[in-house]
């Protein structure tokens, strides 16, 4: 077969499960074959469209699509700053897409290409949430019935719920919590969970850098005997060097990464292995390419993987993970948040949970396409979602 080359990339924008997705399609000089990539930056998504349309598409039209390495580095050089989320996810989906032809110009799934499996399903974690202890109980339970073994616990999202707070007058609109009553409640959960399910299950729990640095310390001090499969992402990644204290004052192992973009964010975490797990969201940091390059340099230092996956990664960012999940000797979990009815007609594909582990298919590459005309059907909502807007009992801004 004569060198295909990039003929078109297409921005496909779609919300099946109302969370604004970016998918990239590759067509190549043969019309019927094509790859699809993840591109999701939720909060920017039409950013991270013009960074594709504009700027990546005119760059690569023509290249050969074999020369992924060499693709992944002149792209992410050639806008001089870099390690930025709107160019490392416009950039992942082109380098995504790019693996996905290959995987069907080889006949064989990404998997076999990365050297093939070393375990046949990846083991995931799923969201107990509720607005009380008796209701988190609850949806735990019924993973349990599904057969998940791990379970991520909070109690109101992120930062807590029915907090009594007094504001300021005039404060303004947001989503406010109480630093000190959301520990408070989390150390009750915790053991109102160990004491009533055991400890078969591995729980685990998301602090969404919603405190303060000493907080912190201690509050993974207060968490260390419900023995935690993981504590996430306690701090933001402007503090890292906290992390040092709280490895000094608690053995509980952490988990860091969704927020992180540039290599110099994970290296001394890892190099001083001063976390247990990376957390990193795949597309944020470039996309399969840098994905496996972080996953050896993790190997090297005893660092398990569990990429970041919410309902802002795309089914084909899901491929994706389970695709190195199953190849990679250090995998350690998967985030898993599930797919409606609706995404899984628009992406046709999707990995497949049987027993609280997820399985690749053996369809060539990623094994996921994608129905455009069904995609159109859902469109993205350009509304920040509330969350984002977190705010202490003053008024002051945090900073998720």
């Amino acid at each position: 077969m004569e060198k295909l080359t990039i003929r078109n990339i297409k921005t496909i924008l779609t919300a099946p499960d109302g969370i604004n997705l970016v998918v990239v399609k590759v067509e190549t000089s043969e019309p019927e074959i094509y790859g699809l990539g993840c591109a999701t930056f939720t909060q920017r998504y039409l950013a991270v469209q013009t960074a594709i349309e504009q700027y990546l598409k005119p760059f690569l039209i023509g290249r050969k699509v074999e020369d992924i390495n060499d693709i992944w580095h002149t792209a992410y050089v050639s806008s001089y700053w870099r390690n930025g989320p709107v160019l490392n996810n416009a950039l992942s989906g082109v380098d995504m897409a790019l693996w996905d032809i290959q995987g069907k110009i080889a006949n064989m799934p990404l998997y076999q290409l990365f050297g093939g499996k070393v375990r046949e399903g990846a083991a995931i974690y799923r969201h107990a949430d509720g607005h009380d202890i008796r209701e988190v109980e609850d949806n735990v339970r019924a993973y349990m019935e599904q057969g998940v073994r791990y379970i991520r616990c909070q109690m109101g999202t992120y930062g807590g719920v029915n907090h009594k707070m007094v504001h300021p007058v005039g404060a303004p609109d947001g989503c406010y919590y109480d630093p000190k009553a959301y520990m408070r409640s989390i150390v009750e959960l915790f053991d109102h969970l160990r004491t009533n399910i055991g400890m078969e299950i591995e729980f685990l729990h998301d602090i969404h850098e919603r405190l303060s640095p000493i907080d912190a310390v201690n509050f993974a001090k207060e968490l260390e005997p419900f023995k935690l499969f993981f504590l996430e992402d306690p701090l933001p990644p402007e503090q890292i060097e906290w992390f040092r204290m709280i490895r000094h004052h608690s053995s509980i192992p952490l988990a860091m990464g969704e927020l992180f973009n540039n290599p110099n964010e994970w290296m001394p975490l890892i190099t001083n292995r001063l976390i247990d797990y990376i957390r990193v969201h795949i597309s944020q940091i470039g996309g399969i390419t840098p994905a496996r390059k972080l996953a050896a340099l993790c190997e090297a230092f005893g660092v398990r993987t569990a990429w970041h996956g919410p309902g802002d990664t795309s089914p084909v960012g899901h491929a994706a993970h389970v695709h190195l999940n199953v190849s990679t000797i250090n995998f350690g979990i998967q985030e898993w948040n599930g797919f409606n009815q609706h995404t899984e007609e628009v992406f046709p594909g999707c990995p497949k949970i049987i027993n609280g582990y997820a399985y690749p298919n053996d369809k060539p590459g990623l094994g996921i396409d994608i129905d455009e005309k069904l995609a159109a059907r859902f469109p993205c909502d350009n509304t920040l979602p509330r969350w984002t807007l977190a705010r202490l009992p003053d008024g002051t801004p945090a900073t998720p």
